[in-house]
């Protein structure tokens, strides 16, 4: 297994729209697009893997043209096939529909460089059991998905994922969302240490919690702030309190105008979070991953206001329910209490780069106060 997201795109059925599609994926740096016929692959720049799924017998051109040949058949035909043209790469296509074709998924996915799985009933458990018997081998398995949303799946499966997913493109626009789903699983963002310059107590207010769907980290919360352009990292309620039992799914995230930052870099209010929302849970060290909404609790609470600015001189402000056992993330994952912040105080934060308009980044002036 490898540790990338593959994007493979399937034009053999795309019809017109061909040279457009393929277009669009080179503009998106799609790994590889597979065809029917190698012509329609001549164009394509040698960043793209040029890509042909072989029923059997002997080609009539050669595989000329191609980068790689997934061969539907066994790993005889596959073998054959290796031998006869040496300059090719192959791989096994394996279709699976029943135990017996299970297993000759999970012996491609221990032996073959290259394996397409197509697996034509619903459930991902035999997905789980092909990527479980692959751990530990250097061979690269790329998934066949239906549309976007199974490709969001397919690649979070056991949390690992397939290395990658052969989506069909029907019009353009499909390789750009392609890409979306494979950065949606993990990357990193930038944090910086922000100086507490003053708190205040302002009064009653609206604050929500956000419960998802996962377990969260010691070290991990969500970015929350007044402004787009500045966050701090609220910490999950995973830590011991007095008075009550954990719930390392809750982030006590703030007042209900303040933004989050939520999947594809997108932001939203934490009043606009509902059911089944995607929310961005970052850890201490910048490390991100896409998480679920379960729920949302929006509340009257007593609420404190937290001023702080960053090295380059940036002001950020983060208003919170105003209670001891409401905490933020400081530098080394030290866990802060907000009413116990005092100016100089260092904590963590975000200061994204672009305003923002219904949550999307955009280049104009915007003045936040």
């Amino acid at each position: 297994m490898t540790d990338s997201r593959l994007c493979w795109l399937d034009v053999r059925k795309t019809g017109d729209l061909t040279p457009a599609v393929l277009e669009e994926a080179v503009h998106q740096r799609i790994d590889a697009v597979v065809a029917a016929d190698t012509a329609v692959l001549a164009g394509l720049p040698p960043t793209v893997r040029r890509v042909l799924v072989h029923d059997a017998g002997e080609p009539a051109d050669g595989f000329d043209g191609a980068d790689l040949v997934l061969v539907a058949g066994g790993a005889d035909d596959r073998a054959k096939l290796a031998r006869a043209y040496p300059g090719v790469d192959f791989g096994r296509y394996v279709e699976i529909v029943d135990a017996e074709t299970l297993e000759q998924a999970c012996e491609s996915a221990r032996t073959e460089q290259w394996s397409l799985l197509d697996f034509r009933d619903p459930t991902k458990i035999p997905l789980e059991i092909v990527i479980a018997a692959a751990a530990g081998c250097d061979g690269t398995i790329v998934t066949m998905a239906a549309d976007v949303t199974e490709a969001e799946i397919v690649y979070g499966v056991l949390e690992l994922g397939s290395d990658g997913v052969l989506m069909p493109a029907r019009t353009v626009g499909d390789a750009t969302a392609l890409r979306r789903a494979a950065g949606t699983t993990a990357g990193e963002i930038p944090l910086v240490e922000l100086e507490v310059t003053a708190t205040a107590h302002i009064g009653m207010g609206e604050r929500a919690c956000v419960d998802t769907c996962s377990y969260l980290g010691k070290d991990e919360g969500i970015l929350v702030g007044s402004h787009s352009k500045g966050m701090v990292l609220c910490v999950s309620e995973t830590h011991p309190l007095p008075y009550m039992p954990t719930r390392p799914f809750r982030v006590n995230a703030g007042a209900i105008h303040s933004y989050t930052v939520s999947q594809h870099g997108r932001t939203n209010y934490l009043s606009e979070l509902v059911a089944g929302s995607k929310v961005l849970a970052v850890d201490t060290k910048g490390r991100t991953r896409v998480v679920s909404v379960g729920r949302v609790k929006i509340e009257t609470r007593p609420l404190i206001s937290v001023d702080a600015v960053a090295p380059n001189g940036q002001t950020v402000n983060l208003i919170l329910q105003d209670d001891w056992h409401v905490r933020v993330l400081g530098p080394g994952g030290a866990v802060l209490n907000s009413t116990e912040l005092r100016p100089g105080d260092r904590i963590l934060g975000h200061l994204p780069t672009a305003d923002r308009h219904v949550g999307y980044p955009i280049d104009e002036f915007c003045r936040e106060q």
